[in-house]
């Protein structure tokens, strides 16, 4: 199995896209990536623009290659319904007439209207689906976040190739719920592709508690599965990741890297860094 990172926020977007290669097939897990629209009260700068844009046709390159493409959620980091490569795809995208909110399914109820007569779109919560040797597991439909969250529901991807196991979590946060630090123990996953909590709103959108929870979860994953974890997204948005989330990172030690760093490149937060390069 081959496991390609493909943007996230610590290679300087909003996104957690991801390409697997298998003997059997090929997928794209999130194909989009976005841009915060403000940060510090701040637009994106240049460099954000001009990452934005390589990440796109990169990502639009992939997905050409891929017969399957996997939508976890209807945020725009994570789809994009304004893209030119879904004919002929086949889609598995999360479920919009149950476990999800308002804004979603609206999004979602939208993107079936442009794509439903070019492509094999497919509903995929809780769902199990065989390509050759390869396995591929969607999970019930997991809060994105703490528990009643007004974010939504996410769809976690298992892909088994008989080989591996990986897990791209999207965004359950850490994880912070218990059901989902379950399902994912569940699943033994080789690779665990997580995102982390977003730190930037603690005490505020964020609550300490939930902080806390998803540090003694992931902890909890790393000690009882032993297994490698691509740990990025909303975590990296916060300049003082490793201070806030410390735990996971202690206890799981080079296990844990970045999307970036899983590549053997450095971090690239923009981002997080937006003041500092406006000031420039």
């Amino acid at each position: 199995m081959k496991v390609l990172p493909v943007a996230s926020d610590s290679l300087g977007v909003r996104s957690m896209a991801t390409y697997v290669e298998t003997k059997d097939c090929k997928i794209l897990i999130d194909p989009s990536a976005a841009l915060g629209p403000k940060r510090y009260g701040l637009p994106p700068v240049q460099q954000e623009l001009d990452a934005i844009f390589k990440t796109k046709l990169k990502i639009a390159e992939l997905a050409e290659k891929c017969k399957i493409l996997v939508i976890s959620h209807y945020h725009y980091d994570h789809y994009d319904p304004n893209e030119m490569f879904y004919k002929g795809k086949k889609i598995f995208a999360k479920d919009i007439e149950k476990d999800i909110n308002k804004s979603q399914k609206e999004r979602g109820t939208d993107f079936k209207k442009i794509v439903e007569n070019i492509c094999n779109l497919e509903y995929c919560d809780d769902s199990k689906h065989r390509i050759g040797n390869t396995k591929i597991v969607f999970s019930p439909p997991f809060f994105h976040g703490p528990e009643n969250v007004r974010l939504g529901y996410v769809v976690m991807t298992t892909i088994d190739d008989g080989e591996k196991r990986i897990v791209h979590s999207s965004d359950v946060q850490g994880p912070v719920t218990k059901s989902a630090k379950e399902y994912i123990i569940d699943q033994k996953p080789d690779l665990l592709i997580m995102d982390g909590p977003p730190t930037i709103f603690l005490g505020w959108k964020f609550s300490k508690q939930s902080l806390q929870d998803a540090s003694d979860n992931l902890v909890e994953i790393i000690k009882t599965l032993e297994c490698q974890v691509i740990l990025d997204h909303h975590l990296l948005r916060d300049l003082k990741y490793l201070d806030i989330f410390s735990e996971p990172y202690r206890i799981g030690k080079e296990k844990v890297k970045t999307f970036a760093e899983y590549l053997g490149k450095e971090n690239n937060t923009l981002e997080a860094h937006r003041k500092e390069l406006w000031s420039k």
